[in-house]
């Protein structure tokens, strides 16, 4: 069995700091991490296909549905949300303000001529948000056809 195990320190084996810095890292936890580049929460997203539409559900509970945006120019489709909070509590000698923000946007780009762009259907429950795209009718799959051989 093999395992992977976390390399801490040089022990100086002659290995460079590349090596070190390369599984220092945690590159092999991409599943557990769900962070973009700059540190902040992305959500999670599931994209599945059927027949007639399309059906995209991103993971953002703790939301209202207030707080997304949905938009598609051409066939690119942007999900984005900003939630800003604050709370300010006074007592006798001092004042505590807190305050939270947290914004994200994640971008898909749809099949080009496929899309129906005019009954895209978008819900929020449970904090799920799921957007159903259905597809045009011509780009709808058709069933088998059987073809006789003369």
């Amino acid at each position: 069995m093999n395992t992977l195990m976390r390399r801490t320190g040089n022990n100086n084996l002659g290995f460079s700091s590349i090596f070190d810095d390369l599984f220092g890292r945690e590159l092999f936890n991409w599943g557990t991490n769900n962070y973009s580049s700059t540190s902040t929460t992305v959500p999670s997203v599931n994209i599945k296909e059927n027949g007639d539409a399309y059906e995209v559900q991103v993971a953002a509970p703790g939301m209202n549905k207030d707080d997304f945006q949905v938009k598609l120019d051409g066939n690119l489709l942007s999900i984005s949300s900003v939630k800003e909070d604050s709370n300010e509590s006074k007592e006798d000698n001092f004042t505590r303000r807190e305050f939270s923000y947290q914004s994200f946007q994640r971008s898909f780009e749809l099949p080009k001529d496929v899309v129906d762009q005019d009954n895209i259907n978008a819900r929020y429950e449970n904090g799920l948000l799921t957007l159903t795209i259905p597809k045009r009718e011509d780009a709808k799959q058709k069933p088998p056809r059987m073809i006789e051989i003369s």
